[in-house]
This record gives C-alpha cells, structure tokens and sequence, in this order.
C-alpha cells in the first residue's frame, strides 16, 4: 500500500539517524577481540557501550552504561569467509534486524561479558539454535512510533516509566533495539534472567506469618533490557584480564608523580 511505503520510507530515515554516532566516545578500556576470543563461551552475552544517539537514549531509560547486547555462538555459523574474520556473534540492530557480526566490530567500545551459570549442553545448543535461526528477521521500520520515541535523548519521563518507554510499540521492531530476542532464547530453557519473585503464605499446619514460597514468574521478553543481564543473580561478569592469570607485581607503572598532574600508565612489564 502506499500508506505502508511512506511509513517505510519515513521509518527508515529515522533508523538512520538514530544509528549515527555520537562525538567525544572516548572508551575507558578498550576490547581486545584476541583476548575476548580466548576467553568466551557459547551462550556467552556481550554488553556493548555503543556511542549512536539511540545509545544514549537506552542508557537513559535504563540508568545504565551498557545500550546494547549480542551473544555469542562460537563456530555455530561456520568458517570464516576467506580474507574476512569469522561471525561469531549474533544481534539485533535498528534497522537490520537479527544478523551475524565478528568479534572484531567491538575492538574500540568498552564491553562485559555476562556468562549463564551451569547451562547444561542440551539447552547451550538450544539456546544457539534459537539465535541462529532467528537471523534474518527483520526490523519493521513501518512502526515509526518504536523509532521517534528515542529522538529525545533524555525523554521527560518518571523512573518507574522508563523501562515500558522501551518496551512501548508492537514486539517485533521493539526486538531490534532491546535484548529481548535473547531474552527470548534463554526463556525458551527456562533459565532465569531477571524473573519477578512473589512471596505466597505456606499452607498447611506448619504455614505462619513468617513462612513464604518463591514462586519465579519469567517476565515478558520486551521487558528485558542490556543491564539485566548484568545485574541478573543468575549470570556471572566475566573479565578476560583476570581470566587470563592477573599478576599486578607484573604491571610496569609510569615514575611520574600524579600529584602534578601526570596519570600513572599501566602496562606488561617487559621481563
């Protein structure tokens, strides 16, 4: 329909302009794609610090560092494509949809690793399936209301508002921007990211005042934003620097005095 052309068209634009960086990104502790490479494992999640105008407005609305989130899959996609660095991450981006990207497209932002704890093989491999059959899915860029609400880099809108801001719109453009889409993938083995707790009396005769039941209630997946998995009891922060054997009597420090205004570098010492 014409209508639905024009939606597109305009939808479109905005996804550009929300895509665009930033300036002044200056990352505090860049990622080392040889280093992340060694220590990631399937189902691994990596928070990225991006630095678009949609970044800023994510951070916002979630009180967080992290705006966007990928997975990674391993070897699930195959070898790499000869001269070209293997896809070994899978996420959802504004205007894309659900794609296949290398380690490497995160080499200059600060990153996190979040890691699922004793996720039994079966449901690692479902887990994967999930994602890597889901690339392709595209970003309905018709729903223009999912795209002009991030416009605003800090929307006036109450703390308890900001997260269903995010969640606002029809669920299949809302996937590209939120962490939903893995969400989804780890609801799918019941594993936990960040599920509501109700507290129910016990019944019987040894039910009191004091005695309560954790029932976990899994929430909707346009709920789930980066910083869950970061806060989430259930996933472990990984960091490849420590992973790797961290000695600090092996880091060489700069001899300048800070007081006078020198930063003091860090770097391998050389013996």
């Amino acid at each position: 329909m014409f209508v639905d052309r024009i939606l597109d068209k305009i939808g479109s634009w905005l996804a550009r302009i929300l895509k665009a960086d930033t300036s002044g990104y200056l990352p505090f502790t860049a990622s080392d794609p040889e280093t992340l490479k060694k220590t990631l494992q399937p189902c691994d999640i990596i928070l990225i610090e991006s630095n678009s105008k949609i970044a800023g407005a994510i951070k916002y609305l979630t009180q967080s560092t992290w705006s966007h989130a990928s997975i990674y899959v391993g070897g699930a996609l195959g070898p790499a494509r000869k001269g070209e660095d293997p896809l070994t991450l899978i996420e959802s981006n504004l205007g894309e949809g659900c794609v296949a990207v290398p380690l490497s497209k995160y080499a200059t932002y600060n990153t996190r690793i979040c890691r699922p704890v004793n996720l039994s093989k079966a449901d690692r491999k479902q887990v994967v399936k999930f994602m890597v059959e889901a690339i392709g899915t595209k970003y309905d860029t018709r729903n223009i209301i999912d795209l002009a609400r991030y416009l605003i880099p800090t929307p006036p809108v109450p703390t308890r508002w900001r997260r269903r801001m995010i969640a606002l719109g029809s669920g299949t453009p809302t996937r590209a921007i939120c962490s939903s889409l893995i969400a989804q993938a780890f609801q799918g083995v019941r594993y936990p990211i960040l599920p509501s707790v109700e507290y129910l009396e016990q019944q019987g005769p040894a039910a009191s005042t004091h005695s309560r039941e954790e029932i976990l209630r899994i929430r909707h997946h346009t709920l789930f934003v980066p910083r869950d998995f970061d806060v989430s009891p259930y996933f472990r922060i990984v960091k490849p620097t420590i992973e790797e054997g961290f000695d600090y009597k092996k880091l060489k420090w700069s001899n300048e005095d800070p007081g006078e205004g020198a930063i003091p570098v860090v770097g391998a010492d050389a013996d």
